[in-house]
C-alpha cells in the first residue's frame, strides 16, 4: 500500500483539524482502507470558548459522513473533560453514552459524535486513525488470527479480542492498553474488526497506517494469500430478464417493499457464486458487522427466499429471546444473492443502495478467498453479529426512519426520453424516488442525468432485438420493471390525405404503433412480476378526440395507439397491469417548436406567438413538465383505481370538451 502524502498538497491544509480533513481524504480514497462512511479519525485540540476558558476538544468524525469526502462540518467537537469522566464509569448503556456525548457537544448543529468517540478520547495521541483493511480483517478473521497478527506485528501493535463498539470496547481497549503499551506501540488491532494507529500529527498517523497495513499484505503475499487466482467463469449466454424479474419480486415480496436488484456476472462475482464451497464460505457472516448493517448477515446461496426469509425469522427468533427489551425486526430479505448463472446480484431499497452492497461485498469476497488461502475463513459468532444489527442505537435509528418517496425501489423506464415530455417523465419519476431506464434514437440519453438510479440507452424502438437488449440491460441494472411510459414518436410534415405517400403513413405508422405493440409485448411479463403491480401510461394526442386537418397519418397512428391501450387494459386487469392515456396538446418547449416555427404558425392564425401559445379555454401554456407531472401521477397511488382513462392535458379544448 502507498502513501498518498503529498507535501504541497498537505501544505495547503493549514491548522490541526484542516490536517485532519486532508488524511481523513487520504483514508478515504482507498477502498481496502474504508468503504462508505466506515472508519473513523479524530483530533484533539485546545479552543477558547465563549467565558474565555481554554478546554480540550476532540474533533472526531461525525454520524453520516464519508471519510473520502469529509469536510471541518464533518466533524463533531466534544469537549474532552466529560467524555474523559464517562471512561471511568464502571457500566454505561450505548443509548446513555450518546446522550451524553451529545451533551458534551460544543456546537449543537454539529453531526452526532462516533460512538468510538471514548475510545478516541482515551488514547494519549492528538491525532487517531481507524479503518477496516482488508488485509488485517483477512489475517484475523481465521482460527488463528491472534497469533498471526503477533507474528506480523511482534509487539509494536496491542491486540484486542472482538468486542462490540461502544463503551464496553472503549473500556476493554483502556485496561489492555494501559496494561500492554510500550514505547514501540504505533497501533491497536482490534480482532474481526479493524485497526487503529496514532501520532502526535496527522502524518505520523496517517503513515502508521500505510505501514501497518502494507506488512499485513506483504505478510499475506508471503504465504500466497494476496493476490487472487479465478478460476474461468463466463456468464450464461441467456437472457435473465424474466428470471430476474421473478427474483425481484420475491425479495421485495420478502421485504414488504420493492427492493431494486442489481446483476453483477464479472469475473469475481461469478466464479465465487460457482466456488465449490461457496456455501461454507459465504454463509458464516459478514467481514466485520460493521457490514451487516448494509449487506445482512448472510447472503442468500442460489434463489429460494421464500427459506431464506424463514432462516432470518428463526434466526431472529433465536436470539431475541435472550434480549432484555422487545426489538423491532428488521426485513428478512437478502441483500446479496449468489447463483451459479445469475453471479452477484445486490439488493437495496434503491439503486445507490444496492450499490453500495455490491461495493462491501466485493471486498467481502476477496478478504474470504485471502483468508481461505492462509488458513481458513472464520466469522464472527451469529450472537456477536445480531448485537450490532439488534444494537440500541440502530434500533432507535429503525424507529425514526423517514418516510420513503411514492416510488422508491420501483423502475420505470420512459421511451423518446432525451428531450420534451419524456425528459420531463423521467424527470418526475426520478424526483419521486423511481430508477429510471430512458430510451431514445438520441445517443444524448446517454448522459441526460449523472446518477446511479439512471440508465440511458441509444435504442431504435423500431427494432425488436433493440428492444429485447435495452429490456435485458433494464432487467440487469435494476431488476425488472414497475412503470412504462410510451412517449416515443413523430410528428409528420403537414399534409392533405390527397397528397400522402405510402411510405410516410407507413413511417408514422411503424413508430408510433408497431413499434409500441412490440414494446407492450415485450414488457408484459416484466409488469406481470412488478411488486406493487404494473403501470403503463400512454402520450396520445388531442388530435385522438379531435383530429386536425393535413394530420391523418399521425392522427390515425395516435387513435390506433389508444385503441391499444384500453384493450391491454382489459385484457392486463387480471395481472394487476394499470394502463391509462393522457393526451397532451400545444406542449411548445419540444424540439419541434423552434421560435420559427412558433412564429409562423402564430402568424397563420392571425394571432401573436403568446396568444397562439395559451390559446385555449383556460389560456394557460402547457408545458413538458406538466404532462410529466400528470404522467408520473397516473402512476402513483391517487391513481391506484384507475385503469382504461383518457385524462387531456391541454388547457381545455373546446372541441374535445
Amino acid at each position: 500500500m502507498q502513501s498518498l502524502w503529498d507535501d504541497q498538497e498537505a501544505a495547503q491544509y493549514e491548522g490541526d483539524l484542516a490536517q485532519r480533513v486532508y488524511t481523513s481524504r487520504l483514508l478515504g480514497r482507498d477502498p481496502a482502507l474504508v468503504l462508505h462512511g466506515g472508519g473513523n479519525t479524530s483530533v484533539k485540540t485546545v479552543e477558547t470558548n465563549l467565558l474565555g476558558e481554554q478546554e480540550e476538544i476532540l474533533w472526531i468524525k461525525g454520524s453520516g459522513w464519508d471519510l473520502a469526502t469529509i469536510e471541518k462540518a464533518g466533524f463533531a467537537p466534544v469537549r474532552m473533560k466529560p467524555v474523559l469522566k464517562l471512561a471511568e464509569l464502571p457500566e454505561l448503556s450505548d443509548t446513555q453514552m450518546a446522550t451524553h456525548l451529545k451533551n458534551a457537544m460544543t456546537d449543537a448543529s454539529a453531526p452526532a459524535p462516533s460512538v468510538e468517540t471514548i475510545l478516541h478520547a482515551i488514547l494519549p495521541f492528538k491525532f487517531v486513525d481507524h479503518t477496516h483493511a482488508d488485509a488485517i480483517i483477512s489475517i484475523t478473521n481465521t482460527p488463528g488470527g491472534r497469533e498471526r497478527v503477533q507474528e506480523v506485528y511482534g509487539d509494536s501493535v496491542v491486540i484486542i479480542p472482538y468486542i462490540m463498539p461502544g463503551f464496553k470496547l472503549a473500556r476493554l481497549c483502556a485496561e489492555i492498553y494501559r496494561a500492554e503499551a510500550t514505547d514501540k506501540t504505533r497501533g491497536l488491532v482490534l480482532m474481526n474488526h479493524g485497526l487503529f494507529t496514532f501520532g502526535d500529527t496527522a502524518k505520523v498517523a496517517y503513515e502508521r497506517m500505510i505501514d501497518l497495513v502494507t506488512q499485513a499484505e506483504e505478510y499475506l503475499t508471503r504465504h500466497g494469500a494476496w493476490q487472487i487466482e479465478l478460476p474461468p467463469a463466463a456468464p450464461v449466454e441467456k437472457a435473465l430478464r424474466h428470471e430476474l424479474a421473478e427474483l425481484r419480486r420475491e425479495v421485495s415480496g420478502a421485504a414488504g417493499f420493492p427492493m431494486v436488484l442489481q446483476t453483477h456476472q464479472d469475473p469475481m462475482s461469478l466464479a465465487f457464486a460457482r466456488h465449490a464451497e461457496a456455501a461454507r464460505i459465504a454463509r458464516q457472516g459478514p467481514a466485520t458487522p460493521d457490514h451487516v448493517l448494509r449487506t445482512k448477515r448472510l447472503p442468500l446461496v442460489g434463489r429460494d427466499v421464500a427459506a431464506y426469509r424463514a432462516e432470518y425469522e428463526e434466526y431472529f427468533r433465536q436470539h431475541a429471546a435472550h434480549s432484555p427489551q422487545k426489538l423491532v425486526m428488521v426485513d428478512p430479505a437478502p441483500r446479496v444473492i449468489l447463483d451459479p448463472a445469475l453471479g452477484m446480484v445486490t439488493a437495496g431499497r434503491t439503486a445507490k443502495d444496492a450499490a453500495v452492497v455490491e461495493d462491501i461485498y466485493r471486498h467481502t469476497m476477496e478478504i474470504i478467498l485471502r483468508a481461505e488461502e492462509l488458513d481458513r475463513w472464520q466469522a464472527l459468532p451469529a450472537q456477536d453479529i445480531f448485537d450490532v444489527e439488534y444494537w440500541d442505537l440502530e434500533q432507535a435509528k429503525l424507529r425514526r426512519q423517514p418516510k420513503p418517496s411514492v416510488f422508491t425501489g420501483e423502475i420505470a423506464l420512459v421511451t423518446g426520453a432525451a428531450s420534451g415530455i419524456g425528459k420531463a417523465c423521467a424527470e418526475a419519476m426520478l424526483a419521486r424516488g423511481a430508477a429510471v431506464v430512458g430510451l431514445d434514437i438520441n445517443p444524448a440519453i446517454r448522459d441526460c442525468f449523472r446518477r446511479p438510479d439512471y440508465l440511458g440507452l441509444v435504442c431504435d424502438l423500431t427494432q425488436p432485438q433493440a428492444i429485447d437488449d435495452a429490456l435485458e440491460a433494464a432487467a440487469r441494472r435494476f431488476g425488472g420493471l414497475d412503470m412504462v411510459v410510451l412517449n416515443a414518436g413523430i410528428f409528420p410534415s403537414s399534409r392533405p390525405i390527397s397528397e400522402l405517400t405510402l411510405a410516410e403513413w407507413r413511417k408514422a405508422m411503424d413508430i408510433n404503433l408497431d413499434a409500441n405493440v412490440v414494446l407492450l409485448t415485450a414488457v408484459h411479463p416484466l409488469l406481470r412480476a412488478a411488486p406493487q403491480g404494473g403501470r403503463v401510461v400512454i402520450i396520445g394526442s388531442k388530435n385522438v378526440p379531435a383530429p386536425g386537418p393535413g394530420a391523418a397519418a399521425y392522427s390515425a397512428s395516435k387513435a390506433a395507439l389508444t385503441q391499444l391501450g384500453r384493450v391491454a387494459a382489459l385484457e392486463w386487469g387480471k395481472d394487476n397491469i394499470r394502463v391509462n392515456i393522457v393526451h397532451p396538446n400545444a406542449v411548445f418547449d419540444t424540439g419541434i417548436w423552434t421560435e420559427e416555427v412558433l412564429a409562423s404558425r402564430a402568424k397563420h392564425y392571425g394571432m401573436s406567438v403568446q396568444e397562439y401559445k395559451t390559446n385555449n379555454v383556460l389560456r394557460t401554456e402547457v408545458a413538458s413538465r406538466d404532462v410529466g407531472e400528470l404522467v408520473a401521477e397516473l402512476c402513483g397511488p391517487v391513481f391506484a383505481k384507475t385503469t382504461g382513462a383518457q385524462i387531456p392535458i391541454d388547457g381545455g379544448n373546446d372541441r374535445v370538451i
